[in-house]
């Protein structure tokens, strides 16, 4: 997050919601893609897939050893993410739990 920003923290609230306005109009994966694609940089982007690669792992009960040797991702962004999906906003297992239900699983 940047600092000495001239924008108030209301305004910055604003802003988010904004941000997930944009991406729930959204239609397709391919223009989630194609939005991302354009929002973020290659290693942002990147970051966020492998965050999002460990929540099924995690979800199977994988051992941080084993996911950091099948992701590459490391052990502390394993911890982290396996931190927020137990003690998090809930948004992890909210859509995990939407894509098992979508899956059958």
């Amino acid at each position: 997050m940047k600092t000495n920003r001239p924008v108030s923290p209301r305004q910055e609230l604003q802003h988010e919601r904004a941000l997930y306005g944009a991406i729930l109009a959204l239609h397709s994966v391919e223009e989630c893609r194609s939005f991302f694609r354009d929002l973020c940089t290659p290693a942002e982007l990147q970051a966020m897939a492998d965050r999002w690669s460990v929540v099924e792992l995690l979800e199977r009960g994988l051992p941080y050893r084993e996911i950091h040797k099948e992701t590459g991702v490391s052990v502390t962004t394993i911890g982290r993410v396996a931190r927020y999906l137990t003690n998090g906003n809930g948004g992890y297992r909210a859509v995990a739990g939407r894509l098992g239900a979508a899956r059958g699983t």
